[in-house]
């Protein structure tokens, strides 16, 4: 009880990246245009898909929540950088540092659990066309989206709950913010249980939905290969592609990140890691999605169309 009254008061202290001279502005610049450009885009989908009745699909549907989550995503961690970049070790109380460590995983593990519903949901459009729209009604877009959420929030309870009651020790964290690896190194007490219960959890979460996301892809393949029209097939693979993309980005740093023992890891290679999918990856996404899509490229101009006619009307 004394460890665990002394773990919740004690402050602990972001170590971040050591940027010095010339490079600690060009850092916290680099970081913070990333940044903005990343809420930038993912709210330009999200208006997007609800100003242009072109978009009502259940794929944009689906893409604009990912949007959605992203925000929050990136908001969970990237403030904490730009304060360590341009301040340098930066102080972080214990509870801030929990709720921050829960937050960020939960997103994290909706974000998997929704990378999986839109998979089914292309393998619906591509194997069962006649009976897509009657599959995926608003009402089921709505329940799954939801799901996703109250699943990634009730998982990320064990690995947050299980790193929030050890005793620490130490206080400094070598990351620029509080994540599993880095607050399991400071803990006074042998943590090789509950890094294998927290792998297993983690594990089990993305394993399955990566696999369930691969058989569905299996399944796309095959149709797609056999359709007679090679413009059909063309179209078939350029609907799935964008998608395929955002889920090889975050599932090879997730794996690499959070399927093994922290310790098999050499210290300060988790921050570097974690730029690719808490920072770098939700800045490519509204880019995946769009550049290479024609039909957000003809909203775009319908809806720039609409907005040049009501700014000419007297």
């Amino acid at each position: 009880m004394d460890y665990a009254n002394h773990t919740w008061t004690q402050d602990f202290i972001l170590a971040g990246f050591t940027a010095t001279g010339t490079w600690q502005p060009l850092a916290f610049l680099g970081a913070l245009s990333i940044y903005l450009l990343t809420l930038a885009g993912n709210l330009f989908i999200i208006v997007l898909v609800q100003a242009d009745s072109g978009l009502s699909t259940p794929m944009y549907f689906f893409i604009s929540v990912l949007s959605f989550l992203e925000l929050w995503y990136v908001s969970t961690t990237v403030p904490t950088l730009l304060h360590t970049l341009l301040h340098g070790h930066s102080p972080i109380s214990s509870a801030a540092c929990f709720i921050q460590l829960y937050v960020f995983h939960a997103l994290g593990m909706s974000e998997c659990y929704l990378l999986g519903v839109m998979a089914l949901d292309r393998y619906l459009a591509i194997c069962r066309p006649l009976h897509y729209h009657a599959l995926m009604s608003r009402q089921v877009q709505l329940w799954l989206a939801g799901a996703t959420w109250v699943a990634g929030f009730s998982a990320a309870l064990v690995p947050a709950s299980l790193t929030a009651t050890l005793p620490f020790c130490l206080k400094e964290v070598t990351h620029y913010f509080c994540d599993l690896a880095p607050l399991m190194r400071l803990a006074c007490v042998d943590t090789d249980w509950h890094a294998r219960v927290q792998g297993a959890v983690i594990g089990v979460a993305t394993g399955c939905n990566f696999g369930f996301i691969l058989g569905l892809y299996g399944a796309i393949l095959k149709a797609v290969v056999q359709l007679p029209s090679a413009t059909n097939r063309a179209k078939a693979f350029s609907t799935c592609s964008s998608h395929m993309i955002v889920v090889a980005l975050f599932y090879a740093s997730a794996f690499t990140v959070y399927v093994g023992s922290p310790g098999s890891r050499p210290e300060g290679t988790d921050k570097l890691i974690a730029l690719v999918y808490a920072l770098l990856t939700p800045f490519l996404n509204p880019i995946i999605y769009t550049l290479r899509n024609k039909e957000v490229k003809e909203a775009v101009r319908r809806v720039t169309d609409r907005i040049r006619t009501i700014l000419k009307r007297p």
